[in-house]
C-alpha cells in the first residue's frame, strides 16, 4: 500500500522520485538512446515532447525499470508507487466486464475498496458509468476511466502516455484540466508524453524535447529562443493554439 510521504519542497532529497543517470540503450545494432540524464520531481509536471522514433517509449521503460538500459543507472524513491495511463487498450467486446470491476483489476483484495473507486469515479466524472459495460463507453468517457484506474492507488508519481489521442478538442480540455486538478490535489509527480503542446503547456513546469538525445529542455518561456523549439513552434505561442511536434534534429553521434 502507498504511505504518505511528508511534504518538502522540490529541492529537497526526499522530493526526488526518479533518478536517471547517463542513460544509453541499444536494439541490436541500433542506437536508440545516448547521454541521457533525468529526474522527476514530487509535484512536478514534465512533458516529453519528439518525432515518431525519438525513443520516448523506451525511455519510458526504462525509467519505469520495465527496460534495463545498455547503460546507465535508474534509482527509484523508496516505496515509489506509480499510476500507470496508457494510450488506449482492447478488450474483447465479448468480455463481460463492467467499469468497476476494470477498475478493480490488479487491485489485491484488500484493496477493492467500494468507497474509494466511488469516490474517485466522481472526481473524474464517470460515476454513473461504473455498472456499465467498458466496450460501450466513448472515446473521452474511456480517458476517464483509464485516468481513474492510474489513480487508484494514490500513486506517487503519474505517467501519461499520449492521455488525449483519439478524443476531440473539448475532451482533449477537460482531461487536462482533470490531469492538473488531480495532481494538485495529490502532489503526486506527472510525466506526461505526447506529441503536441495544446492544453498541457498551461501546467508543464518543464518541457523535454526528445530525438534519441535531450535535444533542449526547460520550461516553455524558457525554450522561445532556443533553435530547435524555435524551428519547430515558432516564436509566437498563444495558449490555445494546437502544435504538432514533426521536426527531426539532427542526431549526435
Amino acid at each position: 500500500m502507498n504511505q504518505t510521504q511528508p511534504s518538502a519542497s522540490a529541492d529537497t532529497p526526499s522530493n526526488l522520485l526518479i533518478s536517471a543517470h547517463q542513460i544509453q540503450h541499444r536494439f541490436g545494432d541500433n542506437r536508440v538512446l545516448h547521454d541521457i540524464d533525468f529526474q522527476i520531481k514530487r509535484n512536478q509536471i514534465i512533458t516529453l515532447i519528439g518525432p515518431n522514433g525519438a525513443g520516448k517509449s523506451t525511455l519510458v521503460k526504462i525509467l519505469l525499470k520495465i527496460l534495463k538500459p545498455t547503460q546507465g543507472q535508474v534509482v527509484h524513491h523508496q516505496n515509489l508507487v506509480i499510476g500507470f495511463m496508457p494510450q488506449k487498450i482492447q478488450i474483447d467486446p465479448t468480455l463481460p466486464l463492467t467499469v468497476k470491476r476494470f477498475l478493480q483489476l490488479g487491485l489485491k483484495k484488500a484493496e477493492h475498496n467500494t468507497t474509494q473507486i466511488e469516490t474517485i469515479a466522481q472526481e473524474l466524472q464517470v460515476e454513473s458509468h461504473l455498472n456499465q459495460a467498458v466496450q460501450s463507453l466513448s472515446g473521452g468517457e474511456m480517458q476517464r476511466v483509464l485516468l481513474a484506474r492510474a489513480l487508484i492507488r494514490n500513486p506517487d508519481l503519474l505517467v501519461l502516455d499520449e492521455p488525449v489521442q483519439g478524443i476531440d478538442l473539448q475532451s482533449q480540455s477537460q482531461i487536462y484540466q482533470l490531469i492538473h486538478e488531480q495532481q494538485q490535489k495529490r502532489q503526486c509527480g506527472v510525466l506526461m508524453i505526447s506529441h503536441d503542446l495544446h492544453l498541457v503547456m498551461k501546467h508543464t513546469d518543464e518541457v523535454i524535447c526528445l530525438n534519441q538525445h535531450v535535444c533542449c529542455s526547460g520550461t516553455v518561456q524558457s525554450l522561445r529562443d532556443h533553435p530547435s523549439f524555435i524551428a519547430q513552434f515558432g516564436t509566437d505561442l498563444p495558449e490555445h493554439a494546437l502544435y504538432q511536434h514533426h521536426h527531426d534534429h539532427c542526431k549526435h553521434g
